[in-house]
């Protein structure tokens, strides 16, 4: 799991929920504890996607990317995976620069929260606020990011092939808006999504509701289900079991004091 105020990637076992999870460093330093000086310098890891083998990765590696909303969170960093799926090696800085530049010419203010492989696609999700609502899927080819990540260049600007907007519903004038999303394997994809009472990509709000919804193979909204506490969920992972779909989802309450939770529901 990533988290947008650490530099550290938490590792879990999925068998046991019950023993402690581990820290994974992934940037040098230690960050403020005070609160406001912890947001400023934070990262900013909101997205977190596992790519495919290809060149040097014979077992594919975990990517997280920053959101983009300040200077100091637009980079990401790579980790290569073993043959078992746990991460080796060294963690590996990414320039993220030129796509944030080229998503700010097309969004403005740009707010990565949640990014997966969808077919030959690699798929962002812009989230949006009550000062700016736009929601989007941003698809960009994949074949081109990993070619690059391979030959150890930074990530050129790239080349949208796909911009899409959706609308998810309000709650008190606060938009619903997307924090994640995962790929489903009859196409289209699943998403977490959030009503926050703020104006912008920076300030935090009250989460006034909060959603879990299904997005076809036709880009429309198919399901949206209001979760009754309005948990902040930022976090979603999707497997199928047969005919059943199995979500398992993550909270951040914006608050040290108060734990993450792991969740998951079975939809059949």
């Amino acid at each position: 799991m990533i988290a947008d105020d650490e530099h550290h990637l938490g590792v879990f076992r999925h068998d046991d929920h019950r023993r402690a999870g581990g820290l994974l460093r992934l940037r040098r330093g230690a960050l403020p504890v005070e609160k406001s000086a912890r947001k400023r310098r934070k990262p900013d890891f909101e997205a977190l996607v596992a790519l495919p083998p290809f060149g040097a990765y014979p077992h594919g590696a975990l990517f997280a990317l920053g959101s983009g909303s300040k200077t100091n969170r637009r980079s990401g960093v790579l980790l290569a995976l073993n043959a078992d799926g746990a991460t080796q090696g060294s963690p590996r800085a990414i320039s993220l620069k030129n796509w944030f530049t080229r998503l700010r010419r097309e969004f403005g203010e740009v707010n990565l929260e949640g990014a997966f492989i969808e077919g030959e696609n690699l798929t962002l999700l812009q989230r949006g606020n009550k000062g700016s609502p736009r929601n989007a899927r941003v698809r960009i080819a994949l074949a081109s990011v990993l070619d690059a990540i391979a030959k150890r260049r930074a990530l050129p600007a790239p080349r949208l092939t796909d911009v899409t907007d959706f609308e998810l519903g309000a709650f008190d004038d606060a938009p619903l808006c997307f924090t994640d999303g995962a790929a489903l394997p009859a196409g289209g994809f699943v998403f977490t999504a959030v009503a926050e009472a703020t104006e912008d990509s920076y300030a935090d709000g009250e989460c006034l509701a909060a959603a879990i919804g299904i997005i076809d193979g036709n880009d429309k909204l198919r399901s949206l289900w209001r979760l009754a506490p309005a948990l902040k969920v930022e976090g979603i992972d999707a497997r199928m079991n047969g005919n059943a779909l199995e979500l398992t989802v993550v909270t951040d309450a914006d608050q040290s004091s108060v734990p993450a939770q792991l969740l998951t529901v079975t939809l059949r």
